[in-house]
């Protein structure tokens, strides 16, 4: 999928990773019982908010990343079929550090 949206400041374009549909023991999940995705991979990010000297602050986030974020933050939209979220890089919680 080539990604034509650059996020401005310090937003960043995220593709929601979704939870399994089978559980550990095996339950299958209907789509109504799932919960909302907190997880997902940085697709795009803006450049950064500017200081108060018109500096740009650098983003701790990159593209690549697999972040947690807020359950309902950020604005869905889809993009060739695909559910991606816009959101604020203070959205994000974390980022998952792969072993």
């Amino acid at each position: 999928m080539a990604l034509n949206i650059k996020p401005l400041g310090s937003r960043l374009v995220i593709e929601p990773i979704e939870q399994e549909d089978v559980t550990a023991s095996g339950i299958v999940l209907p789509e109504t019982a799932k919960e909302k995705p907190q997880k997902g991979k940085v697709l795009s990010i803006g450049e950064g908010d500017r200081d108060e000297k018109g500096e740009r602050i650098p983003m701790d986030v990159a593209k690549g990343d697999k972040v947690l974020f807020a359950k309902y933050a950020g604005t869905e939209i889809k993009v060739d079929d695909k559910k991606l979220l816009i959101l604020k890089e203070s959205d994000v919680l974390a980022i998952v550090m792969d072993k």
